[in-house]
This record gives C-alpha cells, sequence and structure tokens, in this order.
C-alpha cells in the first residue's frame, strides 16, 4: 500500500505556511493517529474528513486508506454546501482536527447499518472515496469510488522525482486527490498554500521554486491579471497543467505569450471515472491525445465515451442514463477530432443553443468575444424565446468604463465574425464571478 511506498523515501514531501514535514514525520504521523483512533474505525462505515489540506488531514486520509470503510472528505466552504452534501449521504463519523492537529471524531449514525450500495469496495477490504459532483437540481450527486483501486493505478517510479507541486484544486475534488496522490507515491515535494490567492500563489511559486502547478483555466486569467503577476517571478516553473473546465483559445495564446518557456499540458478526468494520462499536440494547442493504457474511450455522435478500472458504478441517488452497456461512461463534452488522432472539446452537450433549429456552440461564441482586448473573460448561454425557441445571450467580463463603446464594438465584431443566428442578442456586463472551486461560476 501506499504507506510502505513512503517509508522508503526521505527528505521534503509537505510544505505549508508554517513549515515543512518529511516523509518520516507523515509515516510516523500515520502512527500516531492509528494510536489515537483506531477503535473508532469499523467496517463498512463512512467517515467524514472535514478539512483541506494540511498535514493531518493528508496523514487521516492515508491512515483511513489501509481500512475497509469509505473516506468523504469535505472541504469547509458554504455551510449550504456543507449542509447538502452530509444530506446528500449516510454518515456515520465526522473528523475534524483542534487546533493542535490532534482528531476530534463525533459519531452521527453509528448504529446504522450500512447499506449494501455503500458497501460495493468495502465488503472485500477495499476502501472506498466517496465524492461529490454538483447535479442539474442544485443537489451533490453522489458516488463512490475504489480508492484502493485509484492508489493501485499510480506506478511507484524507479527513482524518486525531485520535482515541487503546488496543490491548488480542493482536497475533496478528484483531480486534487489525484495531485496528492501523485506527488506522495512519485515522491515530489508538494507546497499547500494557506489560500487560493493569484498573489498567495505567484509568491509560493517563487519562495518554494515550485516547478509544476496543476490549474484551472479561470485560476490562470485570474493570475495574468493580478497586480503581483510577473513572469520573472514564476522562472521555476517548468509545467502548468489545466483542466476541470474548457480552455479558451484565446486565453491559452495569452499564457502562451507571457510564459513562453513553461511548458502546457491539458489534462482531462471526471469524478465518475478518475483522471486520464493525456498528451497535448502542442503548448499552444487545444488538441489532446488518450494516452493511458488503464482507460479506453470512444467518441459517439460526437460525444466523448470513457472506460476504466476506476470507473463508479452510477451514482447513488441520481439517474445513471449516463451509465451505458459495458462499463462506458457518456461525459457529455463534444469533440472534434484531427488526421492524427487528437482532439479537442468543443462544448457540453448541454449547453447547445438550439436558435430556430440551429445549432451554437457557446465556446465558439465566447472565442470572438474574448478576441476583443477589451475583454477579460466572457460567458454565452441560451434564454428561450417564443420565436426562435432560444436567443443567444453574453456576459461580459471587463474593466473598460465606457460600456456603451464597448458594446457597440461587441456588436461589430460578432456581425462581421459570425453568422446572423450566433450573434448575442442580449448583452450584458458583470464581474467575473469564481466559485470556491477555482472555476468560472456560469
Amino acid at each position: 500500500m501506499i504507506n510502505d511506498i513512503l517509508k522508503s523515501y526521505n527528505g521534503t514531501c509537505i510544505i505549508d505556511e508554517n513549515s515543512s514535514y518529511t516523509f518520516d514525520d507523515l509515516t510516523n504521523q500515520i502512527e500516531r493517529f492509528r494510536v489515537k483512533i483506531k477503535k473508532e474505525i469499523i467496517k463498512n462505515e463512512n467517515i467524514v474528513i472535514y478539512s483541506d489540506y494540511n498535514f493531518h488531514s493528508i496523514s487521516l486520509l492515508l491512515l483511513l486508506s489501509e481500512y475497509p470503510v469509505n473516506i468523504v472528505p469535505i472541504v469547509k466552504t458554504t455551510e449550504k454546501e456543507f449542509s447538502d452534501k452530509m444530506s446528500s449521504f449516510n454518515p456515520h463519523k465526522i473528523i475534524s482536527f483542534d487546533k493542535g492537529g490532534s482528531p476530534i471524531v463525533k459519531n452521527l449514525n453509528s448504529n446504522s447499518t450500512p447499506s449494501n450500495e455503500y458497501t460495493i469496495y468495502t465488503s472485500y477490504g477495499d476502501a472506498g472515496i466517496i465524492l461529490f459532483s454538483s447535479g442539474t437540481t442544485g443537489k451533490p450527486k453522489v458516488m463512490i469510488q475504489n480508492f484502493s483501486e485509484l492508489i493501485k493505478s499510480i506506478k511507484k517510479p524507479r527513482r524518486k522525482r525531485s520535482l515541487t507541486f503546488i496543490i491548488l484544486l480542493m482536497f475533496d475534488h478528484i483531480g486534487g486527490l489525484n495531485t496528492l496522490l501523485n506527488c506522495l507515491i512519485t515522491g515530489s515535494p508538494f507546497v499547500i498554500p494557506k489560500d487560493r490567492n493569484p498573489s498567495t500563489i505567484i509568491n509560493l511559486i517563487e519562495k518554494h521554486k515550485v516547478n509544476i502547478l496543476p490549474t484551472t483555466p479561470t485560476f490562470l486569467n485570474l493570475l495574468l491579471i493580478d497586480d503581483n503577476f510577473s513572469p520573472n517571478k514564476l522562472l521555476s516553473l517548468k509545467l502548468i497543467t489545466y483542466g476541470t473546465e474548457r480552455m479558451s483559445e484565446v486565453l491559452l495564446k495569452k499564457i502562451n505569450s507571457f510564459l513562453p518557456n513553461i511548458k502546457l499540458l491539458q489534462t482531462f478526468g471526471t469524478s465518475e471515472t478518475g483522471i486520464l494520462k493525456t498528451k497535448s499536440k502542442s503548448s499552444d494547442s487545444l488538441f489532446f491525445k488518450i494516452v493511458d493504457d488503464e482507460k479506453d474511450f470512444k467518441v459517439v455522435d460526437g460525444e466523448l465515451y470513457l472506460k476504466s478500472k476506476t470507473s463508479i458504478k452510477g451514482y447513488l441517488n441520481h439517474s445513471n442514463e449516463n451509465f451505458k452497456k459495458h462499463g462506458w461512461y457518456a461525459t457529455g463534452d463534444l469533440v472534434e477530432t484531427d488526421d492524427d488522432g487528437y482532439m479537442k472539446i468543443i462544448g457540453r452537450k448541454n449547453k447547445i443553443i438550439n436558435v430556430g433549429g440551429l445549432k451554437v456552440f457557446p465556446s465558439e461564441v465566447e472565442g470572438v468575444l474574448n478576441s476583443i482586448e477589451e475583454v477579460i473573460d466572457s460567458t454565452v448561454y441560451g434564454q428561450e424565446n417564443n420565436i426562435t425557441g432560444n436567443i443567444v445571450c453574453a456576459k461580459i467580463h471587463t474593466n473598460f468604463k465606457d460600456k456603451k463603446l464597448l458594446k457597440s464594438l461587441i456588436k461589430k465584431t460578432c456581425r462581421e465574425r459570425l453568422d446572423k443566428f450566433k450573434v448575442p442578442v442580449i448583452i450584458l456586463f458583470d464581474e467575473l464571478k469564481i466559485t470556491n472551486r477555482g472555476k468560472k461560476d456560469e
């Protein structure tokens, strides 16, 4: 298991705002926690870790991964999000930490018997991990991954890697967990920021000579417009990986322009299937290829389907129409492919705007809008209309003061570069809103 791998490494493992911890520190903390809470770990139970990344929560996660329980990481965000998640499944215990890092165990439903759908992995000795994704009704979709298999899917390298990561995606996000496990299994040190403010991240990259930044397109956009941004502060960076949402071509070109010596890699994965190994055609291309022997894919009517050993069986509280025969999962992502076998995501199936029977991909319109110098970012969406069924609308994020002038420029540019039915009928101005997950709030 992963804890045996950790014992084979030495040197720095975790760096936070106050101190750093070695691999020995981590394995010792796991054993201290084992002594403290071993009696609380009961087979088949759903155990919540109520925390974001820190030395103590990571130690607890690794300890629980050795037992046949379902681990449920939940980050402290809003009370509503926490309440929605807790009410969407059957938690047995919640573990938080006091100021000194000692675990505080609270029993919730310790007398209730776990239903069969929750013991799909724990019943035969594996650890599960319960994750959530947003549903169309706002209620979180609950899913269980085989955590033991997820760990096994990451191979230990022949030698410890010396590249330093910074972890931005959250502790309860499949991408964040994937980065965490990869760092631990490859022996790579990683930095945990105290917050996810772009200025904080820039300073940490410079201070700790971070080499790899896994993040979202929205965060990269914020990074470029931050007052603290300077390419000279990011000289240690070798690689930026981006995913979790669609990258715009305009933004990708901006990043390449400002940071030409840093390689850019588009990652891809879902909570339902796990993260896939990918290869970008180039740093300035949105085309990528799936190069993962453990995962399979196909394109059906333009939609990307995935299949993997780490795929979930289905949601526990939601429609499973996207889970097809023979283990295939329909991602909802529409792609186009080129002659070299690379693919590009062109939009979400459920976000296509139907204008009088004609299809409009928001990404195409956003590409035109974002090319206008005064536009920081844009969000294109459909609105119901009695005549055409839908009309195209756009929210514009800008610091440009003369909104009337900018609206005229937007209309002129769109008319020149888009078919008439794709031109936004309604143009609104709004500040760029970011979710606590680091993505654009649409």
